[in-house]
């Protein structure tokens, strides 16, 4: 049957889709918008099983906070063409949202609650990618809790950053730290967070390193746990120069504040090749 032009822009408001997708759901549907709809979602859910072996390193990240509580999503897609889309943002913005107020103790969590029209952000997702064409997943969700906690995306929506801290903070110290993760890419917040494999990896280099310039054996140790030291103080976050003011470490810009003040816990969520 012929649909016509005010009921395709009004399928489209509705879901999202292009013209000749809409078109084709509500000629299928015999001009049904119910069944229109539920034809575009199977296309959807058709175009992600197809493509569900497809890499999908391109998307969106978000970060938000409220309180005790910061969280970090990213949706994620296979070009930058969609991921620029704005119905893409607003996708990822709404499923921020979601893990916001969910606070859902894992991705299989949010996936499975329900949004504002009562169907689950995966169906959303799904939904989403039927309408680009493109494999579509939640690929990033983590939080992070505290007595305090902050969050920052950088502009461009490709990497965002949140952190826990013991205690009350001032906003714009948080959002400091937050921007100094982003930043300067720490491994841990202190040299007992890095990882055995790490620690040992940059010993065997400096140790390669030092005979390569003709140490003396006895000293090759002693050389590599001094190299380390120079690791951690560029890889840990008290120990890094404070970006904005390199004659402080950024563990000397919190005690500035109080001598208690530390953060807990963070976490760095990049589509951004590094």
């Amino acid at each position: 049957m012929a649909v016509s032009i005010q009921d395709i822009a009004k399928l489209r408001k509705m879901t999202g889709a292009g013209m000749m997708d809409v078109k084709k759901a509500l000629e299928e549907a015999a001009g049904d918008f119910d069944k229109a709809i539920e034809i575009i979602r199977k296309r959807g859910q058709a175009i992600a099983a197809k493509r569900s072996d497809r890499d999908a390193e391109e998307g969106c990240v978000l970060a938000a906070h409220d309180g005790d509580f910061a969280v970090v999503v990213g949706i994620k897609c296979e070009t930058d063409f969609v991921a620029k889309n704005e119905d893409f943002i607003n996708l990822a913005k709404a499923v921020l949202a979601v893990a916001t107020e969910k606070r859902g103790a894992s991705k299989e969590e949010i996936l499975a609650a329900p949004m504002a029209d009562g169907r689950s952000v995966q169906e959303h997702i799904t939904e989403r990618s039927g309408v680009t064409g493109e494999k579509m997943e939640l690929g990033i969700y983590e939080f992070v809790k505290g007595a305090a906690a902050t969050s920052y995306i950088h502009p461009g929506n490709m990497l965002a950053t949140i952190v826990a801290f013991n205690e009350a903070i001032d906003a714009q110290v948080a959002r400091d730290v937050a921007m100094q993760i982003a930043a300067m890419n720490p491994v841990g917040i202190t040299e007992a967070d890095v990882p055995a494999e790490i620690k040992e990896r940059e010993l065997e280099i400096a140790r390669e390193k030092a005979r390569e310039a003709g140490k003396p054996e006895n000293l090759i140790d002693h050389i590599a746990q001094g190299a380390l030291k120079k690791y951690y103080k560029e890889n840990t976050l008290l120990e890094q120069e404070f970006v904005k003011d390199n004659k402080k470490t950024i563990g000397q810009y919190l005690h500035e504040q109080t001598k208690t003040l530390a953060p807990t816990a963070f976490y760095r969520a990049s589509l951004v090749a590094e």
